[in-house]
């Protein structure tokens, strides 16, 4: 198949929905599907108000819907809100050509979280935005009932995956860990402030606090907690050594629509402590790690959770098989779908 996916998150940002894109569009093409990615890369852009490591792409007028006619996909998918996505969705709609969206983030929340306004107001614009898609993809059951609630119905389940060759519990774990008082406690993510990573480090449990990240936040977080090890952004082998070496990961994050980063704790052995909402609560069982809107609680009880039963969980998410379930949401053109200009 012809595969055309819009987007405005891709590399070099490194984030959840990137690694899904990315790490979807190898799988798409190791099997033999032709996969166009319409990101911001291609285009002159311009950084995010109050969040520059993204890039807004400065497309003109009528090039996002020559690029989708001029490849001919068999199946088109919108991955995102923004300006590329906007682009996409409205010569869809307009053209009467069938398109699948996908909900990767909170939109409306981290919006609230950085301009104060409320997030109903944001809510419109998703609702607005999702409601002609032949289907919108979403990773849980809770969010699938938060977009119930708003309107949407035709949602399909696509999950994530871990890589369990590079996250696994032997990861040679960081040299700074080797004096750091017990129980090390791990954040891995953004910092950023919809992550409520305060959260985190104003915990009062005993032992050591590790951030592995980087983000518009990082600076004021690191002068604010000089208690805490902040490490700057890992990948591979590297940050797989950072849960590993870790005692409990915690997940402060009340907006996440998934959390790749649990699971890739969980393949590493090490428990997951988070709040009850959505994201944790789909994937946190009390074998694995706890939640409780007392984060000291959820740290302490996550402790005493075994790494094989972590491991063991981690083990039911197969990018594989989200890549499967990502291939029956799209809706399939037929041939000469997209009308010349």
């Amino acid at each position: 198949m012809r595969i055309a996916i819009v987007t405005d998150a891709w590399l070099p940002q490194m984030n959840g929905v990137v690694r899904t894109l990315t790490t979807t569009c190898d799988l798409l093409r190791a099997s033999g599907h032709e996969v166009m990615v319409i990101s911001p890369d291609l285009f002159a852009s311009i950084p995010c108000p109050t969040y520059p490591e993204i890039r807004l792409a400065l497309a003109r007028p009528g090039v996002v819907a020559r690029m989708l006619r001029e490849f001919s996909p068999g199946a088109i998918h919108v991955a995102t809100e923004g300006p590329l996505g906007l682009a996409a969705r409205r010569y869809c709609a307009s053209a009467g050509v069938s398109f699948t969206t996908a909900y990767h983030t909170q939109f409306p929340d981290y919006v609230a979280r950085r301009t104060s306004l409320p997030s109903e107001w944001f809510w419109r614009y998703i609702s607005w935005f999702h409601r002609p898609a032949s289907r919108v993809l979403v990773a849980t059951g809770s969010i699938r009932e938060e977009l119930r609630a708003h309107g949407l119905e035709k949602l399909h389940h696509w999950s994530r995956g871990v890589d369990l060759a590079c996250f696994t519990p032997d990861a040679p774990v960081p040299a700074e860990f080797a004096h750091l008082p017990r129980p090390v406690q791990l954040y891995v993510g953004r910092v950023a402030v919809e992550k409520n990573l305060e959260a985190f480090l104003d915990c009062a449990h005993p032992g050591s606090k590790v951030v592995v990240g980087d983000g518009p936040a990082l600076a004021g977080l690191r002068a604010r907690y000089p208690d805490a090890l902040f490490l700057g952004r890992k990948s591979g082998r590297e940050l797989a050594g950072c849960y590993a070496g870790a005692d409990v990961f915690v997940f402060p994050s009340l907006t996440d629509t998934f959390g790749l980063v649990m699971i890739e704790a969980l393949a590493c052995g090490t428990p997951v402590a988070a709040f009850p909402v959505a994201g944790p609560r789909d994937i946190v069982t009390d074998e694995v790690g706890a939640l409780s809107f007392q984060l000291d609680r959820a740290i302490d009880a996550a402790l005493y959770c075994e790494s094989a039963a972590c491991v063991a969980l981690a083990r039911r998410y197969s990018w594989e098989a989200a890549t499967a379930q990502f291939l029956d949401g799209l809706a399939a053109l037929p041939p000469d779908a997209l009308p010349a200009a």
